[in-house]
């Protein structure tokens, strides 16, 4: 018989009433009261690794590291060592989750979203992808997410990133409007970041037309994605147009420094190590003093007074460790309202690893009831 997840997702339901019950005054929950029982179950207890903890990693959680095993049986090559177009053929860790569902006959948590495509301006007049995320069952306007998926600037859509939109939609009772931002080497430096300002000028503009309410559009990104989400509220700042209401961001790129504590002690990490850093900037970048950019070196060079509150979430055993607690420190320093939270024993690429790492799940709760409080404002 199929195990279900039924106790774990009565149990995630309070990851939506936690922060005001909004999801309840949404309709996409039936309330008679606020529970702020918040004990998380282990999704994945049962999954564990088939080895001893890495020498790069030796405080890592047993479903994170039996997650990292899943992503090298599938295919071990380094992806440094392929070209861009190899690279984005090769599993992922959403593939890494799905197989360990498959294999331990777990029926993976529904989050109940509704799914559809549209295109939208890029920069320069080209047209780019758009995936949009709707809890099922809401009614009237909500607010909006716009989020950057991670890969680098050279891999990954979407689709790979699925499970951290789909959630985000689900818990904070928002549609996200995730952008397929063009990638590099095709596409250099800073194409991207581009994109992403164009994507979310059009949100703001055509909120109307998704059901959104166009004053409660918040920005979210993971790794080269939160980069990106912290750049769009820097270029709304600097363009006089309205920026978002909050930012959430993810083990951000946030400087040009590979010479950090988190570099040296987390070089060989998995899945994202020294020299896959190293190999998606020499994709994206045109020449290596883009990296000097402000678009890049947020902590060094960049302007950050003024910009939304802030959310930062963290992984331990992760090469951007260092400098996504230097971004939160930095925009602490010039005012902006800002929260960090460093998970212990999870890896870069952890956050939508919920249906098998309970730090994920925790990690979403916390990203949702931040995101609801500044929806409430």
């Amino acid at each position: 018989m199929k195990t279900t997840l039924n106790t774990y997702l009565a149990k995630r339901n309070r990851l939506f009433i936690k922060g005001g019950c909004l999801l309840a005054m949404l309709g996409l929950l039936s309330l008679t009261s606020c529970n702020n029982d918040t004990d998380n179950v282990d999704p994945g207890q049962n999954i564990q690794p088939s080895g001893p903890a890495p020498a790069w990693g030796p405080t890592i959680k047993p479903q994170m590291q039996a997650l990292i095993e899943e992503m090298a049986r599938l295919d071990s090559t380094p992806l440094n060592t392929l070209s861009p177009q190899q690279a984005r053929t090769k599993p992922s860790i959403k593939d890494a989750v799905n197989s360990l569902l498959s294999k331990n006959n777990i029926t993976a948590p529904d989050m109940q979203v509704d799914t559809s495509q549209r295109m939208i301006p890029g920069s320069g007049g080209t047209n780019i992808r758009a995936v949009v995320y709707r809890p099922q069952g809401a009614t009237g306007t909500l607010p909006v997410i716009v989020y950057y998926h991670g890969g680098g600037w050279v891999i990954a859509n979407p689709e790979v990133y699925e499970a951290s939109a789909r959630a985000l939609a689900r818990n904070a009772g928002a549609i996200v409007v995730s952008v397929d931002y063009r990638k590099a080497p095709e596409n250099k430096f800073p194409t991207a970041h581009m994109d992403s300002y164009e994507a979310y000028k059009w949100v703001r503009r055509n909120a109307v037309s998704l059901n959104g309410d166009s004053t409660k559009v918040a920005v979210a990104g993971e790794s080269a994605g939160g980069n990106m989400a912290v750049n769009v509220s820097i270029m709304a700042r600097d363009n006089n147009f309205p920026m978002p209401i909050h930012q959430l961001i993810v083990y951000p790129v946030a400087n040009n420094d590979l010479t950090t504590a988190s570099y040296t002690t987390y070089a060989n990490a998995r899945p994202l190590s020294k020299p896959l850093v190293e190999w998606f900037v020499s994709n994206y970048f045109r020449t290596m003093a883009d990296g000097d950019s402000k678009y890049i070196s947020l902590v060094d060079v960049a302007t950050l007074n003024g910009l939304p509150s802030t959310t930062i979430i963290g992984a331990e055993i992760d090469p951007l460790q260092t400098e996504g607690k230097q971004l939160a420190d930095k925009l602490s320093s010039v005012g902006v309202s800002t929260e960090y939270r460093l998970y212990q024993g999870v890896t870069h690429e952890f956050f939508g690893t919920y249906a098998i790492e309970p730090n994920a799940q925790d990690a979403q709760e916390y990203a949702a009831s931040r995101l609801r409080s500044a929806f409430s404002r």
